[in-house]
């Protein structure tokens, strides 16, 4: 059995929720000898062997396979064993009705091509190969769906989970994205169907992408109700979660590092690359609600700021490098530790970042002849639509030789080393203003100016999380109030200057002191209760929001209408 899955960069050894495994041959029973973390070996068939596993199934992400009385759902790599030696032979999956009463109006949901199959989707699917087998997801459930067509090509939404939403302004949005994106790396598409799989829950929110379909998880109130007036905050996210993985359709799943080509899926495959197709990957999915007409600039400049103040947050920015973060992502970005927020950087939001300023540096040091646009769709061209993998170098190679600049020093900087790309110079010859302030609160995003403080707001400098008996300190940042008093992740704090704090009203005692003002922090440390001094910081300016700039001159104007398609 495989130990990870495409997409999601960790070891999760799937073989592990194995519950039993049996063998026969004929009305035989055959002895199963364990070899391995995932591998079983079965000696003395006579004829067709028979190999039956029993998976527990609770995991609920795009990631894993789950089920219970409302809903089945599974990926390839957490239920299908391979025989041995196999991987290029074609295969036969038979999905099975459950026979409970309580499940007669279940359907499937699936790319999976389908050999013969009732009006419910159950019977035989095909599958060219192994690796085809895994990368498609399926859903069994009473879903909800809408059938939407773009660029000629057929596509659908699927929904399970309890949600009240308008699915046909869902489907004309995510047609307008899907169209957008299939102009933008030319027709024909590389599918000829391609299935949105979601899944409507309190709290989530993920994506995985695959080479026809999409398995997303989000939250339902993200969903738009009926007669919903434009794209609000909450839809806006669920739409660039979709964008996102739908781009991956061209950009990871056909053009992909080299690295995975095949996939080893019972080890680690590192690559230098993850910025590549992940960081641009989250570039694109706003761009692509802005050039598809879903929203407009300034709600498109208002998720940038989002985007940028997620790293302008991390101070890890400045010890890791993309390379690196890329290259560490199995043991680092999927497995979050406390200090991670001073040590390292996502290769998802830095590397959008780093995109942003590759195509604004492009732009304008050729004059608007070529951008990152038509390096990514020369990739797609040379490496994806033919199937040839990407080499380590060969994103930067290309990029040089498309925009006949010498980049070598942008990659050096921003890529291999851990300088910030001056984004605020290249944006204003864009007639766009980026500027920095001081976070509102702990829920502040960025991507507004936000309302004037009364003084100078002060923070403790730590991320926080509620618990009944006070503030858990998750992380705490380097050169902060907390780091300088001695506070460790995992301290609760409990009083500042002997007054109980909580979530609500920590910005309130906070406020009533000022900048440099020593107060005694009360905490328990495990079970000891501790009291500390602590001097109180002003909140530092790493709030980031984009501005258009009506007094630009014309050419930045123009520059601005060219990227943003105004």
């Amino acid at each position: 059995m495989p130990a990870w899955i495409p997409g999601s960069y960790l070891l999760r050894d799937f073989a592990r929720h194995v519950v039993a495994v049996q063998a026969k041959s004929g009305d035989e029973p055959l002895d199963i000898v364990k070899t391995g973390a995932a591998e079983w070996c079965v000696s003395g068939a006579q004829r067709a062997l028979t190999f039956t596993m029993t998976v527990y199934a609770l995991d609920q992400s795009v990631r894993g396979s789950y089920l219970d009385r409302q809903r089945g759902y599974f990926n390839g790599p957490c239920v299908f064993a391979l025989p041995a030696g196999r991987e290029s032979e074609p295969i036969e999956v038979i999905l099975e009705p459950p026979p409970q009463a309580s499940c007669a109006d279940w359907r499937v949901a699936t790319a999976l091509a389908p050999a013969e199959v009732d009006e419910r989707g159950f019977g035989t699917y095909r599958a060219a190969d192994y690796d085809e087998l895994l990368d498609h997801p399926v859903e069994i459930s009473d879903f909800e769906s809408v059938d939407f067509e773009a660029a000629g090509v057929p596509h659908r939404l699927v929904i399970a989970g309890r949600f009240e939403s308008d699915l046909e302004r869902i489907a004309t949005d995510l047609a307008q994205i899907c169209a957008a994106q299939i102009e933008f790396f030319g027709e024909p598409a590389p599918f000829d169907r391609y299935l949105f799989l979601g899944l409507a829950v309190g709290e989530g929110y993920g994506g995985l992408e695959h080479r026809a379909s999409t398995s997303l998880i989000f939250g339902r109130d993200d969903l738009p109700k009926a007669g919903e007036a434009g794209p609000s905050r909450e839809y806006q996210r669920f739409l660039a979660l979709a964008s996102h993985e739908y781009f991956h359709a061209w950009h990871v799943k056909r053009t992909k590092p080299a690295a995975f080509m095949p996939y080893r899926l019972d080890r680690r495959n590192h690559t230098r690359q993850l910025w590549i197709f992940e960081g641009i990957t989250s570039y694109y999915q706003d761009l692509m609600l802005r050039k598809s007409g879903v929203i407009g600039v300034n709600a498109y400049l208002q998720r940038l700021g989002e985007i940028l103040t997620r790293v302008y947050r991390m101070p890890g920015r400045f010890k890791q490098s993309l390379e690196a973060s890329s290259f560490d992502a199995w043991d680092v970005l999927y497995r979050p530790e406390p200090q991670h927020p001073n040590t390292t950087i996502s290769y998802y939001t830095k590397g959008a970042l780093v995109a942003l300023a590759l195509d604004l540096k492009l732009r304008l040091d050729t004059a608007g002849r070529t951008s990152l646009d038509e390096v990514v769709r020369e990739l797609w061209r040379r490496y994806g639509a033919r199937g040839v993998g990407v080499p380590e170098d060969g994103f930067e190679r290309l990029a040089a030789e498309v925009s006949g600049l010498d980049l070598e020093a942008f990659f050096a900087s921003a890529v291999r080393g851990t300088d910030d790309p001056p984004l605020k110079e290249l944006l204003a010859e864009f007639g766009v203003a980026l500027e920095m302030r001081a976070a509102s609160g702990a829920d502040d995003r960025g991507g507004t100016a936000a309302r004037a403080a009364n003084g100078e707001l002060l923070t403790l400098g730590a991320a926080l999380r509620d618990r009944e008996h006070g503030l858990e300190l998750t992380s705490v940042l380097d050169g902060g109030a907390a780091e300088r008093a001695g506070l460790n992740p995992g301290d609760v704090l409990v009083a500042i200057d002997r007054l109980r704090v909580t979530g609500r009203n920590l910005a309130r005692r906070l406020a009533r002191f000022e900048s440099g003002e020593r107060v005694t922090a009360t905490l328990f440390r495990g079970d000891e209760l501790l009291e500390v001094g602590l001097v109180l910081k002003g909140a530092p300016l790493d709030t980031c929001y984009l501005a258009v700039r009506d007094q630009a001159d014309p050419n930045a104007a123009d520059r601005r209408q060219a990227w943003l398609g105004e």
